[in-house]
């Protein structure tokens, strides 16, 4: 499960790309690698963003934005490995909002999150699809 949700101020929403931005994320958590193999399997990825219509940054009396980054994950991976995978994430946020960066009072942030399976309920189908997918390539 690790599940990437995206909280943004709807300001910037006219020129953030967000459907953009979370299939690099995707990219990215698919791509994450330790001892050669994958560390997150890709039926569980999710990446989504959502509109913030009502905010106030500060005391709101400049134009502003935020974009905030949750990322849950399932207990029992390396801090080295948590580390890069934020890093990784974070990166791509920074290249992805440069240029509303330049324009804008503009604050990125992204935290990482562990959760145990005890209180978690899940039916899912999508591991064996992705790999019958990746079998027929």
């Amino acid at each position: 499960m690790p599940h990437l949700t995206l909280e943004y101020t709807a300001n910037i929403r006219p020129n953030a790309d967000m459907k953009g931005l979370c299939a690099k994320l995707a990219r990215c958590l698919i791509a994450q690698q330790a001892d050669g193999k994958a560390v997150y399997p890709i039926g569980g990825i999710r990446v989504r963003a959502y509109p913030t219509e009502d905010y106030c940054i500060g005391d709101g009396t400049i134009e502003a934005a935020f974009v905030h980054a949750s990322f849950k994950i399932g207990a029992g991976r390396s801090e080295q490995t948590k580390t890069s995978t934020g890093d990784a994430l974070f990166e791509i946020m920074k290249e992805h909002f440069a240029q509303i960066y330049g324009q804008t009072g503009l604050a990125l942030s992204l935290e990482i999150g562990e959760f145990s399976e005890a209180g978690t309920w899940k039916h899912n189908n999508l591991h064996a699809r992705f790999r019958a997918a990746q079998d027929k390539k």
